[in-house]
């Protein structure tokens, strides 16, 4: 019985260690090749001078292409357009687990350089995953604007 009793509280210890099943499920279908088709501002009416994850403005991000590698969780991603700083960026992501009882997850991005070691001190960017699936995929930040809460959607397709 103390074997036993030991096993199971092993086994639970592991399995609550452990990436959930939905949270694997989600890291594949992030792998590939995608394009951030748009960034919008819900709620929100008018231009806005809008930098992200503290590189570039977000129209040069608007059909940028991002690759993700699940089995190492790095990927890159590439900017270009008229008046903007372009080229290949490199990063390290995660998907945390489940953050609401809508059950969407916190994706986690870290800018690095081409060896991947942090540029930023460590530090990174949490975003909200709103929606994911083999075509399609929705990221949120919600950040502060005159003291109220302002949201950044970003929309991809996959490639």
């Amino acid at each position: 019985m103390k074997k036993l009793l030991i096993l199971l509280s092993i086994t639970l210890l592991v399995a609550a260690c452990g990436p959930s099943k939905t949270a694997r499920e989600a890291r594949k279908t992030f792998n590939g090749d995608w394009t951030l088709s748009s960034v919008t501002y819900p709620n929100n009416a008018g231009e806005f001078n809008v930098t992200l994850l503290n590189d570039v403005s977000a129209d040069c991000f608007e059909g940028s292409t991002w690759n993700f590698i699940s089995n190492n969780n790095h990927g890159t991603y590439r900017v270009q357009g008229i008046n903007c700083d372009g080229g290949e960026r490199h990063f390290m992501w995660s998907i945390d687990e489940e953050n609401t009882p809508e059950g969407l997850y916190d994706f986690l991005l870290k800018p690095t350089d081409e060896n991947y070691k942090s540029t930023t001190g460590n530090q990174g960017f949490r975003l909200n995953l709103r929606s994911l699936s083999e075509t399609q995929m929705v990221w949120e930040q919600t950040v502060s604007l005159d003291g109220s809460p302002f949201v950044i959607r970003m929309n991809f397709s996959k490639n």
